[in-house]
């Protein structure tokens, strides 16, 4: 019965895929011209990809790190805070800068946090606090000013989303993105080490243990405004960072749009629900952006990864003690188009304004990125054969971001699962976990055919 099931569904679904698939160009030049944000697709073509997900048994959750996996544990920074424990002992050794961890605090108002789980909710571990700051700056897709993947300069088809002229903005463009700070006077960044610049444009990772608190102070410094709304914890209203008609008043209000020089405080609680579930490894993602204009604000580039690690798995800094290496990667179309700095880049970077249904400039604003950056322009992420990794891959856009991560040359696990190959939606998150075994150079590449060819690509390396 439930193949016969599964099947019916798929037979209905196909054919909004395939619509999907034919007006996806189509979609994408009217999602621009029309000045709309949330423009409609087909509603077969918008359910059918879920619907098929759900009938083929996809989810997004991880496995248990397979058996045998190496021994060797080490300190992993990777996008982790500086943390000190009560008393004030020093953080572990290769921490980064930019929350500290207190004890245990004696949460405020029970008859509230009552409804985790429908019990009363007291923190038994840390109180993480992340100093996290909204700035406008120049990001560019491109740095290296070449293909990374095929080690050419870039040919005509990726001078498309790369080249700048009088009327195309090129792959520089003004966008707010999250950064990190060591305290609340917001005047030391949090530094990233060589080995997490390909973090790119993402924000600093948050993490917590099932048990702690989390605390953001929020900076705004960018022209529009702003928050930060997390996926997966528990929050009240005044830490939820998305304005809508809640039947929410006064200072319940004022995390949703943060203004320009503005600061609010976020309290996130971090229950067993929000930790792995019963087949989850010792880890899971959750993921965190502005929700003020989510559609405009993503777009901008306010989006990050939260850890969350099973009670007593995790080392002092919040990382999970049986990974040896994690890696955070993002895979978005970026329509710079729908970005509300648009008018600011085109002032900026061209010498002609663009004609309103310039189908070209249209297309061009579609960065087809991962952390940010096109064509193999990340900073190529190392990786030793036999450790413990953990990849945490996630997708945010439209309905164009139908994502097909590829690991060439090793495989991963996912909920029991061995592949090589995941399924990404909008903002759906996948843990992957792998132990490499074949030493070289791989490709890592979206697998859509037009995200391939529009420079969703990237490396990563194994070393023996």
């Amino acid at each position: 019965m439930e193949l016969v099931f599964a099947a019916a569904v798929i037979l209905v679904a196909i054919p909004g895929i395939a619509t999907l698939a034919r007006r996806h160009r189509r979609h994408r030049r009217s999602e621009v011209a029309g000045g709309a944000r949330h423009r409609a697709l087909l509603t077969a073509g918008a359910v059918a990809a879920p619907v098929l997900a759900l009938a083929l048994g996809v989810t997004w959750t991880q496995a248990p790190l397979p058996d045998g996996a190496a021994a060797n544990v080490v300190a992993n920074p990777h996008g982790s805070a500086h943390l000190h424990a009560a008393g004030g002992s020093a953080a572990p050794a290769g921490a980064a800068a930019g929350a500290k961890a207190a004890a245990p605090d004696a949460a405020g108002d029970d008859a509230y946090w009552g409804q985790v789980a429908g019990q009363a909710f007291h923190p038994t571990g840390a109180t993480r606090t992340y100093y996290i700051a909204a700035e406008q700056v120049e990001w560019n897709y491109a740095p290296n000013g070449r293909n990374g993947v095929t080690g050419k300069r870039f040919d005509d088809v990726a001078d498309t989303w790369t080249k700048q002229d009088k009327s195309r903005i090129g792959s520089t463009y003004v966008k707010c993105l999250y950064r990190g700070y060591t305290d609340s006077t917001f005047s030391t960044a949090q530094s990233r080490p060589p080995a997490d610049a390909y973090l790119g444009f993402t924000g600093p990772v948050i993490r917590a243990e099932v048990g702690d608190t989390i605390k953001v102070v929020f900076l705004n410094r960018c022209s529009i405004s702003a928050s930060v709304h997390p996926h997966g914890v528990f929050y009240q209203k005044a830490s939820e960072g998305a304005p809508y008609a809640d039947n929410t008043t006064g200072k319940d209000t004022l995390d949703d749009a943060v203004p320009q020089g503005g600061r609010h405080t976020y309290t996130w609680l971090v229950p067993d629900r929000a930790g792995p579930g019963p087949h989850d490894g010792s880890s899971v993602m959750w993921m965190y952006h502005s929700h003020t204009d989510e559609v405009g604000d993503t777009y901008a580039g306010l989006q990050g990864f939260m850890v969350v690690t099973a009670r007593g798995k995790a080392r002092p800094d919040g990382t999970p003690a049986d990974v040896d290496r994690e890696v955070f990667e993002l895979f978005a179309v970026m329509n710079e188009g729908i970005s509300p700095y648009l008018g600011e880049n085109v002032d900026k970077f061209t010498k002609v304004p663009p004609a309103p249904d310039d189908e070209g400039f249209e297309e061009a604003n579609l960065k087809h990125s991962i952390n940010g950056y096109l064509f193999g322009n990340q900073p190529v992420v190392t990786l030793r054969k036999g450790e413990r990794v953990r990849w945490y891959v996630m997708s945010m856009g439209t309905e164009v971001d139908l994502h097909t991560p590829h690991w060439h040359g090793n495989t991963v696990v996912v909920m029991g699962t061995r592949m090589d190959v995941i399924s990404l939606l909008p903002a759906s998150m996948v843990v992957a976990d792998m132990v490499p075994d074949d030493v070289g150079t791989w490709l890592f590449h979206c697998h859509v055919n037009d995200h391939l060819t529009a420079g969703m690509t990237t490396r990563y390396r194994v070393t023996g």
